[in-house]
């Protein structure tokens, strides 16, 4: 245990829960910042108190956290709802730690190890955080689960049985040769022996996405890797360091060392780099890695130009050339296929009809074939999507009309306007408060006839207006009159892969949203169905293939700070896919 005497406290996660933590204070009279210890899977924040000491940090704060179905926090042991949940209890823990201890996000760095060493690396990839540094020892990027078909095995009866718990097969002397280690964790009461099979199935999912999208994390990042590791497989660490996209990136091998490398009997050998790792990134930090320019090259730009050629492959191209013909088979009986086939996949009609979730078709299949076709992956993501742009917009409403602020809302790619009319009336439910101004714009004039039928509908018609307008028009959003309290853009920039047009559309919204208004934007980090939409869908524009470049969150958050607004809150779905943000305009310097 720590010399240093950890304060026991609890926080109030996003969705009510109280956590517990460990909060060491710093021991110098200046505090320089934090650093905050996320544990192995199994286990609690006591398991990492040593690591205070160790680290010999005098001038920074230490936290460590109980996860939920961990320690002493609450919920079912070994429980979470999906790594989704357990990220987003990790990014409300360092809101929580910035408020309460007056400590900026850009003072911390993260250490995890394990199973927390993914949810950092899952963290610092979907929320895109300011972090001083990154480290990640012995990941369990991927577990080794010995027995041949596990995870095919545990998906079925997970689909069969629902929620059930596995037990831990790691015995205490395949995690480290420490004998007090060994004995402490075996008699250890608040150690959690059984995990939910969905915890360990997600964690495997988001685990794969993270290590074929580290490119995206651009903090200062070390890993450490165990080289006689029983517990998890070193190829996916390898390869997550390899793509990583930090300026400073280090890899320590360690030979000989178990998984609970921070824990090992040697674990000097480990402590030493952690820790003049951490000084240096505080010393002297090394330079942020711009993305402006990722469109003109880099990772992302290769991957859309990737997409942008056909197939060389033959085979491909035949297997592409029939999901295409497939598609048009479907839309003579698929309702929902057809209207993408004619308007585009991208469309806001299609949209609304994704947002209205109704199966329809003909001959009996044809609504089952809409039906798969409404619970893909993408179109699932989109209404989840939809609930949190309700869910920022209904806090941004809240927000000015707390600072007794006029609630004027523009929405500059509004499509029918349908999501915005419904946040709108669920914050109105909430606050009992009509906004003071609603325009709606957009470039199509369907989608223009179709959003004021829906402001008739609701009966908005003295408040609300539909207009044509080209969201990618400086002056014209600049010129926008009466000034937007409130400027929503949604599933407008990931269409276009040009970070001109984004930094031109920004620029005019900057301009019309005054200090202290509010920015609710949409970006789509990653994408499980990226090449089936590039080689098989067709898009508004009336290109015959919707070729979309990916844009990581660090680069949307980087574009929008550019321009003026500062990142105050984020969600995103459990696939990772879509991500919506609330950001607040700053005075000018």
């Amino acid at each position: 245990m720590s010399v240093r005497v950890a304060h026991e406290a609890e926080f109030i996660t996003h969705d009510g829960e109280k956590l517990f933590y460990r909060h060491w204070p710093a021991t110098n009279a200046a505090c320089r910042g934090a650093i905050v210890l996320l544990h192995r899977g199994h286990e609690h924040s006591g398991r990492v108190a040593h690591l205070v000491d160790e680290l010999d940090l005098p001038d920074f704060a230490f936290f460590a956290w109980d996860a939920r179905g961990h320690g002493h926090s609450p919920g079912a042991r070994g429980y979470s709802p999906g790594v989704a949940t357990s990220v987003r209890d990790l990014q409300t823990f360092v809101e929580h730690i910035r408020d309460a201890y007056d400590i900026a996000i850009g003072d911390m760095a993260v250490v995890g190890q394990s199973v927390g060493a993914v949810l950092a690396a899952t963290w610092a990839h979907d929320y895109a955080p300011s972090i001083r540094c990154l480290a990640v020892a012995s990941p369990a990027f991927h577990i080794k689960l010995y027995v041949p078909f596990a995870l095919p095995g545990l998906r079925l009866m997970h689909r069969l049985r629902g929620l059930f718990y596995v037990n831990s097969y790691v015995k205490p002397k395949f995690l480290t040769h420490d004998p007090e280690r060994i004995a402490s964790y075996a008699a250890d009461p608040l150690i959690t022996r059984p995990i939910a099979v969905n915890m360990l199935l997600d964690l495997h999912d988001t685990a794969k996405r993270i290590v074929a999208d580290a490119a995206a994390i651009t903090v200062p990042t070390q890993l450490l890797i165990s080289g006689a590791d029983w517990v998890v497989h070193r190829g996916p660490q390898d390869r997550f360091f390899e793509r990583l996209g930090s300026a400073r990136k280090e890899r320590i091998v360690l030979p000989g060392f178990y998984h609970d490398t921070l824990g090992e009997r040697n674990r000097a050998q480990a402590l030493a780099p952690l820790r003049a790792f951490v000084l240096r990134e505080f010393d002297a930090p090394s330079p942020r890695v711009s993305l402006a320019d990722a469109d003109r090259g880099g990772p992302f730009h290769d991957e859309y130009m990737a997409l942008k050629r056909p197939p060389a492959n033959l085979l491909a191209r035949a297997y592409w050339a029939a999901t295409r013909a497939s598609l048009k088979a479907g839309g003579w009986l698929s309702d929902g296929v057809a209207l993408g086939l004619k308007l585009g996949f991208d469309s806001g009609s299609t949209l609304d009809y994704v947002y209205r979730n109704h199966a329809q078709g003909r001959l009996g299949i044809g609504k089952l074939i809409d039906r798969a076709y409404l619970d893909s992956p993408g179109w699932v993501g989109i209404r989840q999507r939809k609930v949190h742009l309700e869910q920022l917009i209904g806090v941004a409403i809240g927000r000015l009309q707390r600072d007794g602020v006029a609630v004027r809302i523009v929405d500059i790619a509004a499509g029918h306007g349908r999501y915005v009319l419904d946040a709108i009336a669920a914050a109105a439910g909430h606050n009992g408060a009509a906004p003071d101004g609603i325009v709606l714009r957009d470039y199509s004039p369907p989608n223009i006839e179709a959003g004021r039928v829906l402001i008739a509908q609701r009966g908005l018609e003295q408040i609300a207006r539909f207009e044509r307008g080209d969201a990618f028009d400086a002056a014209s959003l600049a010129a926008l009159d009466p000034q937007p309290t409130l400027a929503i853009v949604s599933g407008l920039y990931e269409l276009f892969g040009e970070n001109a047009l984004i930094e031109r559309s920004l620029h005019g919204l900057a301009q019309a949203v005054p200090a202290g208004g509010y920015l609710v934007y949409t970006g789509q980090p990653w994408h499980p169905q990226l090449e089936f939409i590039a080689r098989a869908l067709n898009n508004h524009r009336g290109d015959a293939t919707w070729v979309m470049r990916r844009r990581s969150q660090a680069e949307m958050d980087e574009l929008v700070t550019c321009a003026g607004f500062r990142k105050l809150d984020q969600r995103i779905d459990a696939m990772g896919i879509f991500t919506v943000s609330l950001a607040q305009r700053v005075s000018p310097t």
